[in-house]
């Protein structure tokens, strides 16, 4: 598998980026989560980022595509994704089968590298599933990864995507299912200045925060969504979303979360 990628932005000053997250899309286009038509509601989601928000020099998909980890479950979601023609950039989450996620996607022309180089900036693509469990862990592996770029790449700005929160979000419910060794993730970014944000997908919910210098965010799903700071699943009534991200050459990130129409 190739480990990394490098685009010409469109502009020089700037990069920009939309997350979609937490997709699950099922194999059965009759089943639906909590209610909601996943595909349906993903393709929602497309519509309106193409009629306001295009194109974007990439697209960031971080975990959670599918919700029952099968061929056909993915080959439905890279149905959904043909119609996009910029690059797009993929992750596992809990729900998801990087084996099968990564067999799939490399007949699609769906990017499955663990970095995008860019003039200014380097985004990082980390994997955190851990069979068998809801939460995440970043293997000796991707730590390694991420630790030997941002040596070798040490005048880009960074941006750190991963699926799990590596941070509290005070959801104790969520919290069980959060990064389970986030200081080895942090011990790394402490040697490493020119990391300027992290971001995650999972809690189906806007999230931000800071460390130090880094911005910490999360993103709404683009089907179900999570009420903030409860004990246990209660589902909100916010609609839908994804996030606009611009990173500009002085390692400014302006980014805003997008909520479509539809409840």
């Amino acid at each position: 598998m190739e480990l990394s990628i490098s685009i010409k932005q469109k502009h020089n000053s700037y990069v920009e980026l939309i997350q979609f997250t937490d997709t699950h899309i099922f194999a059965d286009q009759d089943q639906t989560f909590d209610g909601i038509d996943t595909a349906k509601s993903l393709k929602q989601v497309m519509d309106h980022a193409r009629a306001s928000d295009w194109p974007p020099d990439a697209i960031l998909m971080t975990g959670d595509l599918v919700h029952d980890p099968s061929p056909l479950a993915y080959e439905r979601l890279a149905g959904i994704l043909k119609t996009i023609q910029q690059p797009i950039f993929c992750i596992p989450g809990n729900h998801d089968d990087p084996h099968v996620m990564y067999q799939v996607f490399s007949k699609e022309s769906i990017n499955t590298v663990k970095s995008i180089i860019f003039s200014d900036w380097i985004i990082f693509m980390l994997d955190t599933f851990l069979p068998g469990t809801h939460a995440g862990h970043l293997s000796e592996d991707e730590l390694s990864f991420l630790d030997q770029q941002l040596a070798t790449y040490k005048t880009k700005h960074a941006l750190i995507c991963l699926h799990h929160p590596p941070v509290s979000i005070g959801s104790p419910w969520m919290d069980k299912m959060g990064l389970q060794n986030p200081a080895d993730l942090f011990s790394i970014i402490d040697k490493h200045m020119q990391v300027r944000a992290m971001l995650w997908g999972h809690i189906h919910q806007e999230f931000f925060s800071m460390y130090k210098n880094v911005q910490l965010m999360a993103t709404p799903s683009t089907c179900v969504q999570f009420t903030p700071k409860t004990n246990e699943y209660i589902k909100d009534n916010q609609t839908a979303g994804y996030r606009c991200l611009k990173l500009r050459a002085s390692g400014k990130i302006n980014t805003e979360i997008i909520r479509i129409g539809h409840s």
